[in-house]
């Protein structure tokens, strides 16, 4: 992963995020996806270049800029960006079980 944040290091002392659609881990990969892993050891990509790339993008627009969208974070389990963008992970989870991969639809 390119870029990595671990939910530890963003969550306050003490508290780790334990159910297991909370993601542990997360990187920037080119052309607006993300690698991810969560507390269970289930792995997969996350693909929002549809999101990210439509007219009615709203705050996700932001993350056109590459090296905004490498800013990726994590809070409490959950996908963050400085804007306030963020990610449901047990939506993200579960589609990640069934197929590996989840697109963001626009």
């Amino acid at each position: 992963m390119s870029s990595q944040a671990t939910s530890e290091a963003d969550s306050p002392a003490g508290v780790v995020p334990a159910a297991p659609w909370r993601v542990c881990e997360v990187g920037a990969l080119p052309q607006w996806r993300l690698a991810v892993r969560f507390n269970d050891g289930t792995r997969g990509t996350v693909d929002l270049a549809a999101i990210v790339t439509s007219a009615d993008a709203g705050v996700f627009a932001a993350l056109r800029d590459p090296q905004f969208f490498s800013r990726v974070y994590l809070e409490y389990g959950a996908v963050t960006w400085p804007n306030g963008a963020d990610l449901a992970p047990d939506a993200m989870h579960r589609a990640i079980r069934e197929h590996g991969v989840w697109t963001v639809e626009a």
